[in-house]
């Protein structure tokens, strides 16, 4: 008899042990993080006065750095740092433009932007009452500064119009693939130099002589900074 009540206060002290245990456990939800470091490479295009309909006629190279905020599952802002190598000719062109003289092009662009992007599914791993889903495509808009550095040391500076598509695949909880295209409206003429400057002799510059860079970009991203979700807190 002594047996069996000692064995049922066994049983009671380690279950009333366990199962606050399990519990916190059951309630506890996966780790999420408030940033998401990361960076990429790949290809440059330009669309101006010396191209106006091809972005693949004169590759160039780009790369960039990146830091988001992760606000939720769909939203986040983010602030980059990109580099593109443009490039073009008259040459090239179909209409005719005043003078007679071939006018090419080299310029580096450097240039610092903030955006907000939107996911169009929740993007994430885990957590399958929020139905995340590991792909998810997305769009971007903001603002920016650039400045170009053209061949012969030449400099100019202009705000910028970003604009972005593109896909995130997270490989697990921290680390993202992303593959974008980004169209970036210069708000000036002299991306592409100078000598390109109101190449039409047409005063209404903004319309007709603005300057066009794009970017097609393989990312890798790394997420820091762990926000807790559980459902409550135990303390």
């Amino acid at each position: 008899m002594n047996r069996r009540i000692l064995t049922s206060i066994i049983a009671f002290i380690t279950l009333w042990t366990v199962a606050p245990a399990s519990a916190a456990q059951a309630t506890a939800q996966p780790e999420t993080y408030r940033w998401d470091l990361g960076a990429g490479i790949g290809m440059s295009g330009y669309l101006g006065d010396a191209n106006e309909s091809n972005l693949l006629s004169h590759p160039g190279v780009a790369a960039n750095i990146s830091l988001r905020y992760l606000i939720n599952t769909r939203f986040a802002v983010r602030a980059l740092v990109n580099m593109a190598s443009i490039s073009g000719s008259t040459a090239d062109m179909e209409n005719v433009v005043p003078g007679t003289t071939v006018r090419d092009f080299r310029s580096t662009v450097y240039d610092l932007q903030a955006r907000g992007e939107f996911n169009f599914f929740n993007y994430g791993i885990g957590q399958s009452y929020k139905q995340l889903s590991r792909v998810s495509p997305y769009l971007a808009l903001g603002a920016g500064i650039s400045v170009a550095s053209c061949r012969g040391g030449e400099s100019n500076v202009a705000m910028t119009i970003p604009m972005a598509v593109g896909v995130k695949y997270k490989a697990n909880p921290r680390l993202n693939l992303g593959l974008e295209f980004a169209m970036n409206k210069v708000l000036g003429d002299k991306a592409d130099g100078r000598d390109l400057t109101d190449l039409y002799l047409i005063k209404s510059s903004f319309i007709k002589n603005t300057d066009w860079y794009s970017t097609l970009l393989f990312s890798v991203s790394y997420e820091l900074g762990e926000r807790c979700i559980g459902c409550n807190r135990l303390d």
